[in-house]
């Protein structure tokens, strides 16, 4: 399997692989043998339990993706929801800058903290 396909299995290949694992069939070696993820052979194996052989019939998983849905040319109030949200997310950017800005400014104006470690002794040096 290369990249991104995906394959297609069929009904009858489904209710065989559910079929054999009630039967007590390993899964790790079934799993190896068709290259399929245990995880979707579990999922096959609960449908078959719950609804039979009907329930393995259409396709599971994931819908494939649709394209993006367009915006009507004369849908005037959905455009304009568009740009609010477009405005609203650019709001919530620059209150993030600024509220990061406002800190790093506080911070250059207080007088450097002198750390507790390394500060001014409290006796002299035996040396001196």
């Amino acid at each position: 399997m290369e990249g991104n396909q995906r394959r297609q299995h069929s009904h009858e290949f489904r209710i065989e692989i559910a079929q054999r694992m009630l039967a007590g069939e390993n899964v790790m070696a079934l799993s190896r043998r068709y290259q399929l993820p245990r995880s979707m052979m579990y999922r096959w194996r609960e449908a078959y339990r719950t609804g039979g052989p009907e329930a393995l019939s259409s396709p599971m998983g994931r819908p494939p993706r649709s394209a993006p849905r367009a915006v009507k040319a004369g849908s005037t109030e959905q455009q304009l929801r568009q740009r609010i949200a477009e405005l609203e997310r650019k709001v919530g950017q620059q209150t993030v800058e600024i509220d990061f800005f406002k800190g790093v400014f506080k911070r250059l104006e207080e007088p450097p903290r002198t750390s507790r470690r390394g500060g001014t002794a409290s006796t002299r040096r035996s040396d001196e």
